[in-house]
């Protein structure tokens, strides 16, 4: 059966990344992924948590927020209150961080910002795909202020979404499709192709081994497209 939006089950939806997407940000970009669009930005300060100090390490966390009308009905503003926006940047800040030789930052913060202009479904996942965008940026903004000499951003990282619709595995759940899924994942990977983090759950029934590896290898494939896409966007 045809998808909501006419895709392949294995087909991501349209990416497009629109890179230098603010003028006072070290790094920024502007994430569309179907009709979920995201601003991501990274800041770059001086000293890093307390834990870190003396340390001679360096730190990259995240912020996340959803603007009040970035969805059908208002929803408040949610950054400062915990709950799932807390939730969600303490995944992309760890995500991040996976990749980062922290020595080489120095005792400096990165601090990624993602706000969701516009929410169909995945904004987590997209966070992290145009975070890296946005980290990548900063980490080359750091080289040529000459606040670091050597590269610290080991490897790249993307993130995608994969679910159980009506008995058929579907990858890049738009809301519709996630709000309507048995089973539905978040697979967070490097572009090596090894696993960062994985968010699961099944909503009515449990699911099997099977269909595990089936979503895993789905989600997989359409994450070595996200990181073909950021090769391209970053020229690399």
């Amino acid at each position: 059966m045809p998808r909501i939006d006419g895709r392949r089950p294995d087909e991501l939806r349209p990416i497009r990344i629109e890179r230098d997407y603010l003028d006072f940000a070290e790094g920024s970009c502007l994430i569309s992924t179907g009709k979920t669009k995201i601003l991501c930005s990274a800041s770059v300060e001086d000293g890093v948590p307390e834990f870190l100090n003396g340390s001679g390490r360096g730190w990259v966390t995240a912020e996340y927020a959803m603007l009040p009308k970035s969805t059908k009905s208002r929803s408040p503003r949610d950054s400062n209150r915990g709950g799932r926006a807390r939730e969600i940047q303490r995944l992309i800040g760890r995500s991040l961080r996976a990749v980062i030789d922290f020595k080489a930052l120095g005792e400096r913060t990165i601090i990624l910002d993602c706000d969701v202009i516009q929410a169909d479904g995945g904004t987590r996942t997209a966070s992290i795909t145009g975070a890296m965008i946005a980290l990548h940026d900063a980490v080359s903004w750091m080289r040529k202020a000459e606040l670091i000499s050597s590269y610290p951003i080991r490897d790249l990282v993307a993130a995608t979404s994969v679910g159980i619709v009506n008995g058929e595995c579907l990858l890049d759940l738009c809301y519709a499709e996630d709000s309507a899924a048995d089973v539905d994942f978040n697979v967070v990977m490097a572009g090596t192709g090894e696993f960062i983090e994985l968010q699961g759950t099944a909503e009515e029934r449990p699911f099997n081994r099977e269909c595990l590896d089936r979503m895993l290898a789905l989600a997989g494939q359409g994450i070595e497209q996200l990181c073909q896409i950021q090769r391209e966007t970053l020229e690399l």
